[in-house]
């Protein structure tokens, strides 16, 4: 038994039509192109954690000391003066 019900062999029959269709170049350049875009998500993911870790300590102090956001403020004021 295979992936929810699907035997072996139906999977490759499938695999054997998507190739017809698509053909070998094409899908060796998507399966390319969708490496490159998970290594780069990975890198930009583990960029964005060391950027996380780095600007934390800022943004917990500004919450801590009771300061609103500047664009929440702005938000704000923008609500309080379309009401009127």
């Amino acid at each position: 038994m295979g992936f929810g019900g699907i035997s072996m062999w139906q999977l490759l029959i499938i695999l054997l039509i998507v190739l017809l269709i698509f053909g070998t170049k094409r899908l060796k350049s998507v399966g390319g192109d969708l490496g490159a875009g998970l290594k780069s998500f990975r890198k930009a993911m583990d960029n964005d954690d060391e950027t996380d870790s780095t600007s934390s300590g800022d943004e917990s102090r500004q919450l801590e000391a009771g300061e609103p956001d500047a664009e929440f403020a702005e938000q704000k004021d923008k609500s309080k003066s379309n009401n009127t």
